[in-house]
């Protein structure tokens, strides 16, 4: 049985928590490059030093960030798709599910816009594929397993995949927010037309 959490434990999780919120409520609405590490702190009425003893710097929070965004994104599309018994009907409502997060601003300045700038290309890149790698394997190989697709390789049809939504991803994102739904409607009804050709 664990042990009750010390007091100290708690305000150390209050603490971070309040800062996260507060973070990401800031760099949604600003942007990573205008967004200081005081102003976080002051929003979330903590010191600099309880900023720095959760992240090492701006960098590291925003990574934080970004982490418990996908987190929670990516728990909401894996519900989608194991919503269903019918592997196909299940990755069309894992990518619908997809579509729809990105139309969230939040989500869409944070992970897509905002993410590249700070973390870097690659770093952000290497995020991205380890929360949505494992899920888009998931499905092909059911999809596979269940002969709705044809023996393709498993990875390279994952990372095929995984492009092509990051693209319609992108495109939502890089649109003017009253754009979005249109190009998310737009996107859908490529990515299923395009599924649909290699169905069988």
């Amino acid at each position: 049985m664990s042990r009750p959490r010390s007091r100290r434990e708690q305000y150390s999780d209050e603490t971070r928590e309040a800062l996260l919120t507060t973070a990401t409520s800031m760099f949604a609405e600003r942007g990573f490059a205008k967004t200081a590490l005081s102003e976080v702190a002051s929003a979330a009425h903590v010191t600099r030093g309880a900023v720095y003893h959760h992240f090492k710097d701006k960098k590291d929070l925003y990574r934080a960030v970004l982490e418990r965004t996908e987190t929670d994104g990516m728990a909401t599309i894996r519900d989608a798709y194991l919503a269903h018994e019918d592997p196909v009907a299940g990755a069309m409502a894992a990518m619908n599910a997809y579509l729809d997060r990105v139309v969230d601003s939040d989500y869409a300045e944070i992970v897509l816009r905002q993410g590249p700038i700070a973390l870097g290309w690659e770093e952000w890149k290497a995020c991205e594929e380890q929360f949505a790698a494992g899920l888009i394997e998931q499905i092909v190989t059911a999809l596979v397993s269940a002969g709705r697709l044809p023996p393709l390789p498993i990875a390279t049809t994952a990372s095929v995949t995984f492009s092509m939504l990051g693209g319609c991803g992108m495109a939502i994102a890089a649109a003017a927010p009253e754009d979005r739904l249109r190009i998310k409607d737009e996107s859908a009804e490529v990515l299923a037309r395009l599924v649909g050709g290699i169905l069988v």
